[in-house]
């Protein structure tokens, strides 16, 4: 993620590490990833995953698009794998959008 988020960026990407107490899990054979962004106003936008190396990293990332970081304010951020044993949410990560001139 950037070290700093503008409200209206577009190209910024979103790291997510699903782990499982506090063990990295490999991604790998995931059916599905997806990816949440909560907007400061309660809208709860659904993504597309992409997985950041061959998935044993346990990392997927997404890459914003016009109108994901459109509100300056607090956002949450939550992945969701889906494998073959079952669906897994990662933990929420809070990260704040910066308002422009």
């Amino acid at each position: 993620m950037a070290s700093q988020i503008q409200q209206g960026d577009i190209g910024t990407k979103l790291l997510v590490t699903v782990t499982d107490a506090g063990t990295v899990v490999d991604i790998s054979s995931a059916i599905a990833l997806e990816i949440f962004l909560k907007k400061p106003d309660g809208t709860i936008l659904s993504r597309s995953g992409t997985l950041d190396s061959d998935g044993t990293d346990g990392k997927m990332f997404y890459i914003i698009v016009a109108g994901d970081v459109d509100v300056a304010g607090h956002y949450k951020l939550q992945g969701k794998v889906t494998l073959s044993s079952g669906s897994f949410f990662t933990s929420t990560t809070t990260f704040k959008v910066h308002c422009n001139l």
